[in-house]
């Protein structure tokens, strides 16, 4: 391959990895840019600040994303702006004391406000601008607070403007992403896990990988709620974004309680038999979620359920009779230990059932396949 060619198929995979994150810094900068011509425009105060804050920080990865933070902004400095502007008028502050009980009165509502709901998370930062800037700009509370809210909502809009026009990234397909990663994870650490029924799991290293598979489903579950705010705005039809979260989150238990069962090796004597049964088990499993980790990101069809669902009956089916067979050999502790992989093994099937429909659902789409490519991957 020629050195130009080598180059191309670098810049073209690093794109394809940072593809998101390229898209969210143009729209970014898109909103800075664009919110300080229109302050400009309108000869605003301190050539714009608030519009420009706002609209860069308001700008999210997704549409939904930037929606739910727009309103979050807007509402946040509604409150604090006005309970801070209405403060301000009833108690004088010419002096420093004055000043700092005012300030006090004003920001400790709102922040416990704000604990109690994150729509008002900005609350008590626009109290302050308003109580200790006011005066700068020759402005009255009540003025500066008017003004600070037309300017958080001329820069929240252009923030919705920007990422619905400059390369919108809807969270949806976010949420495919995201979905893949923790499937991508539960995988990879499958194996790993089981192998802990031979030769001990290490505590230290299996909370490291429990917590990794639980921070990714965590990250999917907030990418949900910003696909909960684009529906209003969506013209196509979608799933129901809830099944798919829960789901992997099911999976996510079953990993647990296999983790759980295998932190003490099971006796010598049936290490040999269960070895095998064990590692088919782990690869048919770990075979199944990548490839439905792939599914998710290239939105084409599912992998069959049904060889998976056969291999879990049968692994549990062999489990039972040989903790049948040992009843009467083993340590209750070591019972527990088969019982428990079998309990798992039986609530497997039912998850993977749930988690092939998810998939159907969210990367097979009817309206979806008749025009889109079967293997075309995430735009």
């Amino acid at each position: 391959m020629t050195r130009g060619g080598a180059s191309w198929t670098w810049l073209n995979t690093q794109w394809r990895t940072y593809r998101a994150q390229l898209r969210f810094s143009v729209r970014v900068t898109a909103a800075a840019i664009s919110a300080l011509l229109i302050a400009q425009f309108f000869a605003l105060p301190l050539r714009g600040l608030w519009v420009v804050l706002t609209a860069t920080v308001v700008t999210q990865l997704s549409i939904g994303g930037s929606l739910g933070a727009g309103l979050e902004y807007v509402l946040g400095t509604l409150g604090g702006a006005l309970y801070g502007g209405i403060i301000g008028v009833l108690i004088p502050h010419a002096t420093l004391p004055a000043q700092i009980g005012v300030l006090a009165l004003s920001v400790a509502p709102l922040a416990f406000a704000a604990a109690l709901n994150q729509n008002f998370r900005v609350a008590p930062f626009s109290a302050v601008l308003v109580l200790l800037i006011s005066d700068q700009l020759g402005e009255g509370p009540i003025q500066s607070a008017l003004t600070r809210l037309a300017e958080v909502t001329l820069g929240g809009a252009v923030a919705v403007a920007v990422s619905l026009l400059v390369f919108p990234q809807r969270a949806h397909r976010l949420a495919l992403e995201a979905a893949a990663r923790v499937l991508d994870e539960m995988a990879n650490d499958l194996p790993e896990i089981l192998a802990g029924f031979f030769q001990g799991a290490e505590p230290t290293q299996l909370l490291r990988m429990q917590d990794r598979i639980g921070g990714a489903v965590a990250d999917l579950q907030a990418v949900v709620e910003e696909v909960r705010r684009e529906r209003p705005f969506s013209l196509a039809s979608a799933p129901d974004p809830s099944p798919l979260p829960r789901t992997l989150l099911r999976l996510r238990h079953d990993f647990v309680m296999i983790g759980r069962a295998s932190s003490e090796p099971i006796p010598a004597h049936l290490a040999e038999e269960l070895r095998p049964v064990l590692a088919r088990l782990g690869t048919t499993v770990a075979d199944y979620l990548r490839a439905c980790a792939r599914a998710l990101t290239f939105r084409r069809e599912p992998p069959p359920v049904e060889p998976l669902k056969a291999e879990l009956l049968r692994c549990a089916t062999e489990i039972a009779a040989i903790r049948e067979r040992e009843l009467e050999h083993l340590s209750s502790s070591q019972l527990e230990q088969l019982f428990a992989l079998g309990f798992v093994l039986e609530q497997l099937q039912g998850n993977i059932v749930d988690l092939e429909r998810c998939v159907q659902e969210w990367a097979s789409p009817r309206q979806n396949r008749r025009h889109r490519p079967e293997n075309r991957p995430l735009q």
